[in-house]
């Protein structure tokens, strides 16, 4: 997993509430054994149209959103079931970070748990970030996880909560495996020492 520590990039303004996983990766991407490919079906259900061709009007299909790493959407982003293949289609898309008010709990986990670092900011804030962005494409938005500070390019900035162990493990791009392997000398030590 790749460590976050800082990020400064680009966004993508999706406007939209209630997003669930099966519009971030349809089911018929879940048969697949690997994470790789998942960014094709991102979305795929509004990115494209039934013939196959992209959706012009869908902002990901949009020229001065390309390469863009943060996406901001709307409340309750990720409900739906519990699928993990969300978080790599994302990931594999090219995503580092989704800004929202609130995110599905499973998802939001999912996330962290996977080098996706989910940004919970006011509703206010998401919508002053998706003006911004609309007008700006090219505006550039920081993310400093040390610091849980979201910096606009006016130098406005807005903190963010993140579990601690959950941002270590970011900071440090470990997953929960990489975790436990980490107190594998500590574990032996212990076992050495008990009398059993």
């Amino acid at each position: 997993m790749e460590p976050f520590r800082t990020l400064r990039a680009r966004a993508v303004p999706l406007r939209a509430e209630n997003v669930d996983t099966d519009q971030i990766i349809p089911a018929q991407y879940l048969t697949a054994v690997t994470r790789e490919g998942m960014g094709q079906g991102l979305f795929s259900g509004w990115r494209y149209h039934p013939d196959g061709t992209p959706n012009p009007d869908f902002v990901l299909n949009q020229p001065q959103y390309a390469g863009a790493e943060i996406l901001i959407a709307g409340r309750n982003f990720g409900t739906g079931s519990s699928r993990e293949h969300a978080v790599w289609a994302l990931l594999q898309y090219g995503f580092r970070a989704v800004i929202a008010p609130s995110f599905a709990d499973i998802f939001f986990n999912n996330a962290l748990k996977n080098g996706l670092l989910p940004v919970r900011l006011p509703e206010e804030a998401v919508q002053m970030l998706w003006d911004l962005v609309e007008e700006e494409p090219d505006t550039p938005i920081r993310i400093d996880l040390e610091r849980q500070i979201v910096t606009l390019p006016d130098g406005q900035e807005l903190g963010f909560p993140i579990d601690p162990f959950r941002k270590m493990c970011l900071l440090q791009g470990m997953d929960d495996l990489g975790y436990l392997l980490s107190k594998e000398p500590e574990i032996a030590a212990y076992e050495a020492r008990s009398p059993w």
